[in-house]
């Protein structure tokens, strides 16, 4: 398989517009897509912000970050999204991921790659209904995207040799570390830190200390953020449906259970963050 020359990132979100990000800093042509032009607006925003900083860290030269915005194209018509690596970074719903590749097949050829940033949902149950499924792989980056070195590379049960080793050889080009995984609920990392929120959220709901003090405590022993303030930083949304979709890839293994707490807060809309509240106030 040829090497990855161009890219594009479907959900102009945190997770996509970080990887967007990556893409025109590191060289590729990237096709950022949303079907909210306000989405994107606030997405390239934010990007030329993020290389910004670069500049003035010294990391990055004025004349290279000019250089890396020419690379970046918005778009909300889906027709545009063609390129060598389709990564996908769309809420966590399995039938919104089957629909969107299959949209994506009829528009690229067969051997472009399709990936999904899932960070919970199975790579092979996603590739089953999708036109040539052993082109699609898991390439999933950590908030964020930007600067956290770790990406997990996830193939499924038919997922290519040849595209598993390409999307692998991509992540090392844009400075990552990728780490190979099996096709298993939560991958390595959210199957590990899913307790580090699940545990927590059971200490507030059943009253043994506060939110704000699990935070203080666990940062006191050496997190670097407490599990609501990193909630809240994901989106408590985007959190609460990976420990569902976990909950139930683990067919309602107790360990994984959502919280009733964390619940209350997205049917209030209290997403974090990005919506000014979350278990803290950030208005």
């Amino acid at each position: 398989m040829n090497e990855i020359q161009t890219l594009a990132v479907v959900g102009a979100g945190t997770m996509g517009l970080g990887i967007a990000q990556l893409g025109i800093q590191h060289g590729l042509p990237t096709i950022l897509f949303d079907l909210n032009p306000a989405a994107l607006e606030k997405a390239h925003a934010a990007i030329t912000a993020g290389l910004g900083k670069l500049v003035e860290k010294n990391k990055l030269t004025a004349e290279a970050r000019s250089a890396a915005l020419s690379r970046l194209t918005l778009t909300t018509d889906m027709a545009v999204v063609q390129a060598d690596l389709i990564i996908e970074a769309v809420v966590e719903r399995l039938d919104v991921k089957h629909q969107l590749f299959r949209e994506l097949a009829a528009l690229n050829g067969p051997t472009t790659i399709l990936a999904s940033n899932t960070s919970s949902l199975p790579i092979t149950q996603l590739a089953a209904p999708v036109p040539h499924p052993e082109r699609v792989v898991g390439l999933h980056f950590f908030n964020p995207a930007p600067l956290m070195a770790l990406v997990e590379v996830i193939s499924g049960v038919a997922t290519a040799p040849a595209v598993t080793d390409a999307v692998e050889a991509l992540a090392r080009r844009l400075g990552k570390t990728p780490v190979r995984a099996a096709d298993a609920p939560g991958f390595i990392v959210n199957r590990v830190a899913r307790h580090y929120y699940v545990e927590s959220l059971k200490i507030v709901e059943e009253q043994v200390a506060s939110f704000e003090l699990v935070d203080e405590l666990l940062q006191a022993s050496g997190f670097k953020m407490g599990p609501f303030r990193l909630m809240d930083l994901i989106g408590v949304d985007t959190n609460f449906a990976v420990t569902s979709a976990m909950f139930a890839s683990f067919h309602q293994d107790a360990k994984f259970r959502p919280s009733r707490i964390q619940q209350q807060k997205v049917d209030a809309g209290h997403h974090g963050r990005k919506t000014g509240r979350g278990f803290y106030d950030y208005s």
